[in-house]
């Protein structure tokens, strides 16, 4: 099957070599007809003329040890892409145009397949994750290699100037690019041979802190119904519709409801949560009574 598969990409890659060159006239022509018409033959016979330009970009991707039908595939995408948002007007050449789509999708199929975890996506993190090496390879000529911890650091800062980012992203990608992803099923080297997922922490509530956490909102629910018995109907209202409701009402809205004025709502309010307040201290304490502040 892969011997069939590298069949069928050397027939597709020598088909779009054979394909026309086109002139800047031409281009521009089968440019406007898919803007302006959404002719799709003239969006193929653009994009078959520039597949080669998007092989050879995609050619240049393969030491990172992605499948080169994949990346052909990429390119492809971004070839059409760039033919989509192509505006035949500015007076650019498509070819020019499309480069920046067609490395741009190929990178993003690149970083997304080198690791399970995503590696970045930001702009310095990709001009991290495709030049790193080089230009650590470049410094380390020129000055050796890193003998120590000092001079590690050194040569970090300078990657990060000649790469043009901070300094937190070269020790970020470093770590990422020296590792590699391995099961969370790996057995550890330990005596009982546990697997890694058993290692990590249970982010979940412990089960006494979940009970304790039940009974202190039971509580307190009792407390703001029993609270609640001191208010009249309106100041009820008021309390429920101000205080408890996903999106609470305006004392405007409110005051126009009940006719009553924005000032008069907010001392109706203030008063409902005097009373609650007073209830709960009388009845179960000062530390059940914060709950009239903090409703």
């Amino acid at each position: 099957m892969a011997k069939q598969d590298m069949q069928t990409d050397a027939a597709f890659t020598r088909n779009a070599m054979k394909a026309e060159l086109l002139d800047a006239e031409t281009e521009r022509n089968l440019a406007l007809a898919w803007r302006d018409e959404r002719c799709e033959r003239s969006l193929h016979r653009l994009i078959n003329a520039y597949m080669r330009l998007a092989i050879s970009m995609a050619s240049k991707y393969r030491r990172y040890g992605a499948p080169m039908a994949d990346l052909i595939q990429e390119a492809g995408v971004g070839l059409l892409k760039a033919a989509e948002k192509f505006d035949p007007d500015r007076g650019v050449r498509f070819s020019t145009y499309a480069s920046w789509w067609i490395k741009a999708s190929i990178q993003d199929y690149v970083m997304r397949d080198w690791s399970m975890v995503r590696t970045g996506s930001t702009s310095s993190q990709k001009a991290l994750f495709f030049n790193l090496r080089r230009v650590r390879s470049k410094i380390e000529r020129e000055r050796g290699p890193a003998t120590d911890g000092r001079m590690a650091h050194e040569i970090r800062v300078e990657i990060a100037e000649e790469v043009g980012v901070p300094l937190r992203d070269v020790e970020m990608m470093e770590a990422r690019l020296s590792g590699s992803d391995f099961s969370l099923n790996a057995t550890q080297a330990t005596e009982d041979g546990r697997e890694w997922i058993e290692a990590l922490e249970d982010q979940e509530p412990l089960g006494a802190e979940t009970v304790a956490r039940t009974s202190d909102l039971s509580a307190a629910r009792e407390w703001i119904v029993d609270a609640f018995d001191a208010l009249t109907d309106r100041e009820r209202m008021i309390i429920r519709r101000r205080k408890l409701a996903d999106e609470p009402d305006t004392l405007e809205s409110l005051g126009s409801e009940l006719g009553l004025s924005k000032e008069r709502v907010r001392q109706l309010e203030a008063q409902a949560l005097r009373k609650m307040r007073a209830r709960l201290e009388t009845r179960h304490g000062e530390g059940p009574a914060m709950l009239a502040g903090a409703i």
